[in-house]
């Protein structure tokens, strides 16, 4: 931490390597957070906030904890439940169309 920073003054973003803006926690130290809002959440395991969510509601990824009125997914218990998560033969992944194949009619667009 730099010096004369107070602990819970906020680090400025800064550029990373790859370009984004990233911010360092309020004490400095950089670690996961334990406990996620949904996007964060969402995030976290690798998909959008929408499938997550429905995830959560099928009872494939946990229910979040309520803390003051927050919903807040714990990290341990998201690992948890990624580890559970098999590879179906039934869920074969989705076959991406050529936009342009569909136009010119040599793809027919289900």
């Amino acid at each position: 931490m730099h010096e004369g920073r107070a602990l819970n003054q906020r680090a400025r973003p800064r550029a990373s390597p790859d370009g984004t803006m990233t911010r360092k926690l309020a004490d400095g130290y950089c670690y996961p957070p334990r406990g996620m809002r949904a996007p964060r959440a969402a995030a976290y395991v690798g998909m959008s906030e929408s499938s997550f969510l429905a995830l959560v509601a099928d009872g494939v990824m946990p229910q979040p904890k309520r803390v003051k009125g927050m919903s807040i997914w714990d990290r341990y218990a998201l690992d948890a439940a990624f580890d559970r998560l098999s590879k179906d033969e039934s869920d074969p992944p989705t076959k991406r169309k050529n936009t342009m194949d569909v136009i010119m009619g040599l793809d027919r667009d289900d």
